[in-house]
């Protein structure tokens, strides 16, 4: 049977670590594409010299030229500019805005049965402007968010409690920033959530507090302490995960950007919620029992996404 083939947009960091793990997961043959170059071409073959050391077997080339993504099943986006000194918040939507309409275009033009996964950002602004371009179906199009987002917050919780991270589940919602939202009662250590910890002592609220709040500014943290670049491992993992949902149609629930249509109140926005997600992309958005305070919460977030919508159909990007 003829392996799958997975384009990865834009060889940074981000980009060249997807195509790693990719790789070495043996999803299928990987394409890494970037404007600059040599580039990915120099990253893929480097990556392409390694897997023989660990007996990995997959096709790996870097390219600058879009025809060589023709036909593939999964397409990650994470190409786009960082934020720079005295730039506004306006200046890197339009800037990545730009990027990301001459990404789609490429994309639906070469390989219009794919399915995409967005990691630029900033991120639930990107994954509407994606699909807007492309014109593909919303369960084709989604975005990585609150896959990272999650794994932060069980890094936390497993670091705080002193458990291992493979017994944490946790679950944070919303536009990917500071506006998420984190849902300490469906957050469990083995089945057991942080609500019921907090109720019998086993954690006090101040932590739990201190847990939510870090997880919100997990990304910052690290740009704080990397100063010149940001995080990449984890963003990179984490769309590697839902990229292996839809290969494997593995049908894992994973907190996502995805098209609400009336879904917690929202309609017609990408914003993160719990979907499933399988070889047909997005197949099923769960909706959650939330508090009063956590879906509101919710729809203020959403509301910040709907205003960088707006601000990009000013710009011109969108209808």
């Amino acid at each position: 049977m003829a392996r799958k083939k997975i384009t990865v947009v834009g060889a940074g960091h981000v980009g060249e670590h997807v195509a790693w793990f990719c790789a070495t997961k043996e999803l299928g043959d990987v394409v890494l594409i970037d404007i600059v170059e040599g580039m990915p071409q120099g990253k893929a073959l480097d990556m392409r010299e390694a897997l023989p050391l660990e007996g990995w077997d997959c096709d790996l080339i870097g390219t600058n030229d879009y025809a060589d993504t023709a036909n593939s099943d999964v397409v990650v986006i994470t190409a786009g500019l960082p934020r720079k000194p005295g730039m506004s918040r306006d200046d890197l939507l339009d800037a990545n805005a730009k990027i990301m309409k001459s990404v789609a275009e490429q994309v639906a033009k070469y390989s219009p049965n794919a399915i995409i996964i967005v990691v630029s950002n900033p991120l639930d602004a990107m994954v509407y402007l994606a699909r807007e371009v492309t014109g593909f179906p919303p369960e084709r199009v989604f975005g990585q968010a609150g896959a990272l987002d999650s794994a932060r917050f069980c890094c936390f919780i497993a670091m705080e409690l002193g458990v291992s991270a493979k017994d944490v589940n946790a679950m944070v919602l919303g536009g990917h920033g500071d506006s998420m939202v984190p849902l300490p009662q469906y957050t469990t250590v083995n089945g057991i959530s942080l609500v019921q910890m907090v109720e019998n002592g086993k954690l006090s609220q101040e932590k739990l507090d201190a847990m939510i709040q870090r997880t919100r500014m997990g990304g910052g943290e690290i740009v704080k302490l990397l100063k010149t670049g940001s995080a990449y491992y984890a963003p990179a993992l984490g769309a590697v995960e839902m990229v292996e949902s839809v290969i494997k149609d593995k049908k894992r629930v994973i907190p996502s950007a995805a098209y609400c249509t009336g879904q917690y109140g929202i309609n017609g926005l990408y914003v993160g919620v719990p979907v499933v997600i399988g070889a047909k992309g997005v197949e099923e958005i769960i909706e959650l029992k939330l508090s009063e305070d956590e879906l509101a919460a919710l729809q203020k977030s959403a509301a910040g996404v709907q205003e960088l919508v707006d601000t990009m159909r000013k710009m011109g990007y969108v209808k």
